[in-house]
C-alpha cells in the first residue's frame, strides 16, 4: 500500500477536526461579536478567535517584520493563496484594520455574519456601476481615517504564483495619502489548498517596508507606479512565479474596481 493511501484516513480525520474547530470557534466568536457594542472590541475578539483557531488547528503563525507597520493609518496589500488567508491576517494584524471583501461573502452562513459585525467593506465584482459605487464607499471609509486590507489579485489560482494586481488598493492609498504596506503570506496554500484536503504546518506572515505614495498632482501615474512597486516587492519576497504581468489597462481611478478575495474572518 502506498504512503498516500496510508495517510488518507489521517488527512480525513484532520479535515474533520479542522471543520469542528472552525465551527466551534466561529460560533463562540459570533456570540461575542453580537454582544460587543464597539467595532474595535469586535475586531479584538475576532483576532483572539483567529489565533485560537490556528493554534488548535495545528497551524502555528509566525509574524515577521511587525516593526514595518506604521503606527497610524495605512493600506495593507497581500498576496492571496487560500481561503484561510483572511483568518491569518486577522490573527496577525492589529484590530484597527478592516477588510475589503467580495460581496458574495456576505451571503455565506456564519462567515457573512461575522464579516458584517466586523465592519468589513463588501464590493461588487461583476456589476460595473455597483462596483464603482462600492469603490467610492471604500474610499470614503479610508478618508475617514480607517485602515484597510486588500488582496489586490482579487482571487487565487490553483497553482502557486502571483496574479495581476487590481487598482483599488493603490487608488485608495494615493487618494488618502497614507502609507501602503506590502505583505506576504506563506504556507496557507498547503494548509488549505484550492483543491484537496487541509494539512497542518507553520504559516508565515511577513510585513514588508511601507511605501509612500507620490503626490498625484506631481505624478499623474502615481497609482500605477505604487502598484508596480508593491507588486515587485511582494513577488521578490514570495519567491513564486509571476503568473501575469501587471499592466495599466484597468479602469480610471474614479471608477476602478476595488476587488478582494474571499477572506473568512473569525
Amino acid at each position: 500500500m502506498s504512503r498516500t493511501a496510508l495517510l488518507a484516513p489521517v488527512r480525513l480525520l484532520y479535515s474533520a477536526w479542522m471543520f469542528l474547530v472552525f465551527l466551534a470557534v466561529g460560533l463562540v466568536t459570533l456570540v461575542l461579536l453580537l454582544a460587543l457594542p464597539r467595532v474595535t472590541q469586535r475586531r479584538a475578539a475576532a483576532r483572539a478567535g483567529a489565533r485560537v483557531f490556528l493554534t488548535l488547528g495545528g497551524l502555528p503563525l509566525r509574524v515577521r517584520g511587525p516593526e514595518n507597520l506604521p503606527p497610524g493609518q495605512c493600506v495593507v496589500v497581500c498576496n492571496h493563496a487560500s481561503y484561510i488567508d483572511g483568518v491569518v491576517l486577522t490573527a496577525a494584524l492589529p484590530p484597527q484594520f478592516g477588510f475589503v471583501i467580495k460581496r458574495e461573502m456576505a451571503d455565506f452562513p456564519l462567515a457573512g455574519a461575522l464579516l458584517k459585525r466586523l465592519g468589513s467593506q463588501f464590493v461588487e465584482r461583476f456589476d460595473r456601476a455597483r462596483s464603482a459605487a462600492d469603490a467610492r464607499r471604500v474610499l470614503r471609509s479610508a478618508t475617514a481615517g480607517n485602515s484597510v486590507v486588500f488582496f489586490p489579485e482579487g482571487t487565487f489560482p490553483d497553482e502557486p504564483g502571483l496574479l495581476k494586481f487590481h487598482l483599488g488598493a493603490f487608488v485608495t492609498a494615493v487618494r488618502v495619502g497614507c502609507p501602503l504596506v506590502p505583505a506576504v503570506v506563506r504556507g496557507t496554500r498547503r494548509a488549505l489548498p484550492p483543491k484537496g484536503l487541509p494539512l497542518p504546518g507553520v504559516i508565515e506572515f511577513e510585513i514588508l517596508p511601507s511605501l509612500a505614495p507620490a503626490d498625484p498632482s506631481a505624478d499623474p501615474q502615481a497609482v500605477q507606479h505604487l502598484r508596480a512597486s508593491a507588486r515587485k516587492l511582494i513577488l521578490s519576497a514570495l519567491g513564486e512565479l509571476d503568473l501575469t504581468c501587471c499592466d495599466d489597462t484597468d479602469r480610471p481611478p474614479d471608477t476602478a474596481h476595488v476587488r478582494s478575495a474571499p477572506a473568512s474572518r473569525l
